[in-house]
């Protein structure tokens, strides 16, 4: 027979202990699909756009592309630096701008959003005095509520290039097109998104020689950009086949354009030097005309031809081309 122990004190303080936490061990929660969760619009996460790096490449293009919408106004190229994206509300950008700008409102068809092209009034001032040669206006900027006619047209020229430069950088991301919707002079009267809306804010500075930096600002509302955020996250970036055909197009008829000078070779008739020696006019040298003339351009044979008669002019038919080209015909 087994003798019985006792428990020491430890022992049973280490058991009542056990005891007490198989008590308070939490149940396993049930999932009920009848729970309502309260959800904030505006209050997701700001980060779902990751580090804006295919909208970075974007504004690298049109900082390039913008150069030369300056160029004939500035009469240099300006150099144009972009900095990353902000992501801030509305109302913080429109309290760090001034009120007097020029504000360019385009829709953006294909995102359904619109954007804001935002250059600064003495950005303005600069172009139009460097356009048309004027004198600098600068102490009278100060107190100038609104833009003149001719700084109006400026806006419009230089508006309209750079949506251009804009629909050329997006080309690879997205086709799209940026149509104007109104213009104002008031950041602050401008019909764009609610205040406490969020928006982002691409900003460019344009540094000019002999002149201070100026910048303009792209904003674009983060609404707008949500549907292509996965492609905005993306590293790698698709080149498609569609080319600017305009380029390509000057490229090929400026090279099409190149004169070409056409030599037709009748025939080489030999003689000796003595019998050129003693030549003089009225001479003639017999000479075997082939069946058809040689064509030269630069020296290198290319056609074989036919002589004849167009009107009143000689001319040559072409019948066939030199298979081997690329060797001259010495």
């Amino acid at each position: 027979m087994v003798g019985s122990r006792k428990l020491s004190n430890e022992e049973v303080e280490a058991l009542l202990g056990g005891l007490e936490a198989d008590k308070k061990k939490p149940s396993a929660a049930t999932f009920d699909p009848n729970e309502v969760r309260e959800f904030k619009f505006g209050s997701e996460d700001l980060s779902l756009l990751g580090d804006y790096y295919a909208l970075r490449l974007i504004n690298e293009k049109i900082a390039r592309y913008v150069r030369s919408v300056f160029l004939p106004m500035l009469r240099v190229l300006p150099r144009i630096s972009s900095f990353p994206p902000e992501v801030k509300s509305f109302d913080e950008y429109t309290e760090s701008c001034d009120n007097f700008a020029s504000v360019t409102n385009s829709r953006i068809e294909e995102l359904r959003g619109n954007c804001l092209l935002v250059v600064q009034a003495p950005f303005i001032s600069h172009l139009t005095n460097s356009y048309y040669g004027g004198s600098k206006v600068q102490s009278l900027f100060e107190t100038q509520g609104e833009f003149t006619a001719t700084e109006n047209r400026i806006i419009e020229i230089i508006s309209d290039g750079m949506l251009a430069s804009m629909e050329a950088a997006w080309k690879d991301l997205i086709e799209t097109k940026f149509d104007v919707q109104s213009r104002e002079e008031n950041i602050q009267l401008i019909s764009f998104v609610d205040g406490d809306d969020t928006v982002i804010v691409c900003s460019f500075m344009v540094q000019m020689p002999s002149h201070d930096p100026v910048s303009f600002d792209i904003v674009y509302p983060l609404q707008t950009l949500k549907p292509i955020s996965s492609q905005l996250r993306s590293r790698v970036q698709n080149e498609y086949a569609v080319d600017d055909r305009t380029w390509k197009e000057r490229l090929q008829n400026a090279v099409l354009s190149i004169p070409l000078t056409l030599s037709a070779e009748l025939g080489r008739p030999k003689t000796t030097l003595g019998k050129l020696w003693n030549s003089k006019v009225g001479d003639t040298f017999t000479m075997a005309i082939p069946e058809s003339v040689l064509i030269k351009i630069a020296g290198q044979s290319v056609f074989r031809a036919d002589v004849g008669k167009v009107g009143p002019n000689a001319a040559v038919s072409m019948k066939n081309r030199v298979k081997d080209n690329r060797k001259k015909d010495v």
